[in-house]
């Protein structure tokens, strides 16, 4: 219901207007009067109408000083200016002020519902792109907290290097050329496990304060596994070692002193890998933070630690790079359920643990417990339940420690097979049913992964895997499709298919059938309609 109203110094106009608005034209409603420029200010305030009947000649105030106000309080309100005076200069001032319709007295009733249902269809329309904008805002930041978790986890274990540093910064609208991985533990006092309710509440908590904390830093937050969360802190490049230092510990301080006024009876711990400026370089600054929360496991009475780099040998520093590469690779054949790579690969993994002598136990388990932890956080994104990480104890033998690993990983690959035979390709199946039939919806990548209950990571690559195409080149392809149907009734207009079949503007969809068409959807019809 449009609100409307009337400023004329003559009662007798207000009423006659009045009447033939609530007698001619329905969604409007006159909800008041005014005799003045001053009145019409109050009111407007008071009341905000969306369209004013504005008389510009009245004592006091006159009409155009009153649009002036009134823009300066409400600028969303729509004038239709009525006057007994037809000359150029009143009309132009009220034009600069936006006002668009003008009408003059005695004024017809036709003349006054066809300047209103104008202004109305304007005020109609304005609303409807807020609301479409509104949504499209939800949705992008909706989309951008997703790909951003997803991303997160990726760098993690070091699987894409398709988005970059320089890429996210035009996204976000900022320069970004340097990041690093801070990662947040829980840990129980006790020996008692944490519920999915508590894991849920401190991770909501968690993302809560570091908006609230973090003001000068980009971030993004990824997955909770276990009780673990990676954060990813993207910033302008600097050397300085004691300002990237220094604004960690400002926001693990802040982070800390929170957390203290909450009532979550468990310790919070904070391990921080060293900035990198590649974005490929990020699994290791996971690692460098993963490693500094196992030495904090050594003081329990130390909160957070910054930057432990593995740098006390070259042997060493060896070790760990080519165990690095193992676990990347052993990742990618567990994902695609290949025993016998998986098999190769940890017999290597294994194999590399055995002939290093002087690498001692601690770092052999630490090592262990990383993988199993990367393998976790993958099937969690991937949607496969599994046992937990096996349990094994510091002071066992490497051989010992190892074989019980490949055991575990065997049963891990097993159902990753099952998984995706059966699982997967019912899920992969359902979801082409889906796009099949909700092609002509706005329809995205990440609302079919929710669908089917995928992560909208391994949804994308599994489809992939699996129909040799993107998810976006299968559903335009099936719109194209239907559309070249659609053209062969000459009563649909080209703008009408356009909208029937999933696009909202006509020229991205004649550039897209152009493009798989080979021809314009112009050109296509009549080389239809001739045969």
């Amino acid at each position: 219901m449009l609100k409307i109203l009337l400023v004329d110094d003559e009662a007798l106009e207000r009423k006659a207007i009045g009447k033939m608005i609530q007698k001619g034209m329905e969604g409007v409603e006159v909800i008041g009067e005014a005799p003045n420029g001053r009145r019409a200010v109050e009111l407007a305030v008071e009341l905000k109408p969306d369209i004013i009947f504005m008389d510009i000649k009245m004592p006091g105030m006159d009409g155009v000083q009153a649009v002036k106000e009134i823009k300066k309080l409400g600028p969303v309100i729509k004038f239709i200016m009525v006057s007994a005076f037809n000359t150029f200069e009143y009309a132009k001032e009220v034009m600069q002020q936006g006002v668009k319709e003008y009408i003059l007295k005695p004024s017809r009733k036709q003349d006054i519902l066809e300047a209103l249902g104008r202004v109305a269809a304007e005020i109609q329309e304005e609303r409807k792109q807020k609301e479409e904008q509104q949504s499209l805002r939800e949705n992008l930041n909706r989309a951008v907290s997703i790909a951003q978790k997803e991303w997160v986890s990726s760098r993690i274990i070091n699987q894409v290097q398709d988005i970059t540093f320089e890429e996210w910064g035009q996204l976000l609208g900022v320069e970004i050329t340097t990041g690093y991985i801070m990662l947040f533990s829980l840990h129980s006092k006790g020996q008692k496990e944490f519920t999915i309710t508590e894991k849920q509440k401190w991770y909501t908590w968690l993302k809560e304060a570091l908006h609230l904390v973090v003001k000068k830093q980009e971030f993004m937050i990824g997955p909770l596994i276990e009780s673990q969360v990676p954060v990813l802190f993207l910033w302008k490049k600097t050397n300085e070692k004691l300002l990237f230092k220094s604004l960690s510990q400002y926001v693990i301080e802040s982070i800390l002193s929170l957390y203290q006024k909450e009532s979550f009876h468990a310790e919070l711990r904070i391990g921080v890998g060293h900035p990198y400026n590649h974005a490929y370089e990020l699994n290791k600054s996971y690692h460098e933070a993963v490693m500094a929360l196992n030495h904090l496991m050594k003081t329990p009475n130390q909160k957070y630690l910054i930057g432990v780099k593995q740098t006390d040998t070259q042997e060493k520093s060896t070790f760990a790079s080519e165990i690095l590469e193992m676990e990347k690779k052993l990742l990618e054949a567990v994902r695609q359920g290949d025993v016998n790579k998986v098999l190769f690969l940890f017999d290597s993994f294994i194999t590399k643990h055995q002939s290093s002598l002087k690498i001692e136990a601690s770092v052999v388990k630490k090592s262990f417990d990383e993988l199993f932890i990367l393998i976790s956080r993958m099937l969690h994104d991937l949607g496969v339940n599994v046992e937990r990480t096996p349990v094994v104890n510091q002071l066992e033998e490497v051989a010992v420690m190892l074989e019980t690993g490949k055991a575990h990983l065997i049963s891990i690959v097993q159902s990753v097979q099952q998984w995706r035979t059966n699982h997967a390709k019912g899920m992969l199946q359902k979801a082409k049913d889906y796009i099949e039939s909700n092609y002509a919806e706005s329809i995205t990548l990440e609302s079919v992964a929710e669908y089917v209950e995928l992560s909208p990571f391994y949804f994308s690559k599994l489809f992939k895997d699996r129909f040799g195409m993107t998810f976006i080149d299968y559903l335009t392809d099936i719109r194209i499709k239907e559309a070249k149907t659609l053209m062969e009734d000459p009563t649909k207009s080209l703008k009408e298919i356009c909208y029937s079949i999933g696009y909202k503007d006509p020229n991205y969809f004649s550039r897209v059938f152009k493009k798989l068409a080979g021809s314009s959807p112009s050109e296509f019809r009549k080389a239809v309609i001739k045969e």
